[in-house]
């Protein structure tokens, strides 16, 4: 049995410990210095939600210092989502992604733009079903998504790549989903192709993503496959998407009843990547998290496995040289979209960021800055 004493003693030594790596950080690298060296950069998503929320880390001193120094992009988390951005056909509402471009903008931070259509029905904003489209309803979508564009663009020009089309392609079957607009226009490649043709016209210089979730754990090939059959579309139909935007949520699976931890396939990984490459696409990663659900209670035990599947998982990915930028979904575990979902069966906070809810730098921080110093350099057009 431990006593009281013993308690005090071992809670000192682990905030020693958390004070003694925080200071290390600090005096290292970036992780954005080391993601430079290979002509990449390094960023995370901020969210500029409701106060008091996850989603509210802008409004947090301390997530903006760890921005700055770590970050040379950052994401908006939903504040470009039309859900958010436009919650009435006729109006939008630009104060809380106007708050992050601001703060980006007065610290030379690039910015990536996420996302101008989340092409799933689920994320679609209510009047999207409800929307008097007229007598010629592919007409009205178009002119309602051309709007959109034009509108989130003109208005962040810094904006250098873009999600223009999010997670179109469903799962469980590799089919595109079918969603208000796509009912109304024929079908989701008409969608699709608008958005992206109508974002080049509107951004000639920016990299413009195809962005999903399909991932390395085993039970995703059908996922792959359907990505696989959207990008190849993109090709055929001289669609000008530049990128895989690879969302990264690696670790336990993102569902309820998921089992295990470690359940990737790495050589199939790759040969999904050697044909998005192969079909001259670029990588990006775009919301990197390690999942902790299903790894015992016993944290260094917790974060010296979500390190070593990071370490992996960055490796395989920075071996490429058409991979780019890599974006957290988060850098501190006082706000990750993960503490409200999916709960682990002890009730016990996650930990799949760099840092730790009271700010302290984890072993996953020090596997990404590994990644990086190995990275392959960056091919460059």
């Amino acid at each position: 049995m431990i006593t009281r004493r013993q308690s005090l003693a071992l809670a000192a030594g682990s905030l020693a410990a958390g004070w003694a790596g925080a200071s290390a950080a600090q005096a290292a690298p970036s992780l954005h210095d080391l993601a430079q060296r290979s002509g990449r950069r390094f960023g995370s998503a901020v969210g500029a939600g409701a106060p008091g929320t996850l989603t509210a880390s802008f409004d947090n001193a301390r997530y903006r210092q760890l921005l700055e120094r770590e970050c040379g992009v950052l994401v908006h988390e939903n504040e470009l989502k039309w859900y958010v951005l436009r919650p009435e056909a006729d109006r939008f509402v630009f104060g809380p992604a106007d708050r992050i471009a601001g703060f980006a903008a007065e610290r030379g931070m690039g910015l990536r733009g996420h996302t101008l259509i989340w092409h799933h029905p689920q994320w679609f904003p209510a009047w999207t079903t409800t929307h008097d489209y007229g007598a010629r309803p592919a007409a009205e979508v178009e002119r309602l998504v051309l709007e959109h564009i034009d509108a989130i663009i003109d208005r962040y020009g810094a904006i250098d790549s873009w999600d223009v089309i999010n997670e179109a392609v469903d799962p469980a079957d590799g089919s595109l989903r079918v969603t208000p607009f796509s009912q109304r226009m024929g079908g989701p490649e008409a969608v699709m192709d608008l958005a992206f043709r109508r974002a080049r016209e509107k951004a000639p210089g920016a990299q413009l993503v195809y962005n999903d979730y399909m991932s390395w754990e085993a039970g995703h090939e059908t996922h792959q496959a359907g990505v696989l059959r959207l990008l190849e579309g993109f090709r055929a139909r001289g669609v000008p998407c530049d990128a895989l935007g690879v969302q990264s949520h690696i670790g336990s699976g993102n569902a309820d009843d998921s089992v295990g931890f470690d359940t990737a396939r790495d050589d199939n990984w790759r040969r999904f990547l050697d044909e998005v490459v192969g079909m001259g696409y670029d990588l990006v990663i775009t919301e990197f998290d390690v999942h902790d659900r299903n790894l015992p209670a016993d944290v260094p035990a917790r974060d010296a496995a979500v390190a070593a599947l990071a370490r992996r998982y960055l490796d395989l990915m920075l071996s490429y040289p058409q991979m780019g930028d890599i974006l957290c979904w988060g850098l501190s575990d006082q706000h990750t979209w993960l503490q409200d979902r999916w709960l682990r069966d002890d009730r016990l906070p996650k930990r799949p960021t760099p840092y730790d809810a009271d700010y302290r730098p984890k072993p996953l921080r020090e596997a990404i800055a590994a990644a990086l110093r190995d990275a392959t350099p960056r091919r460059t057009a």
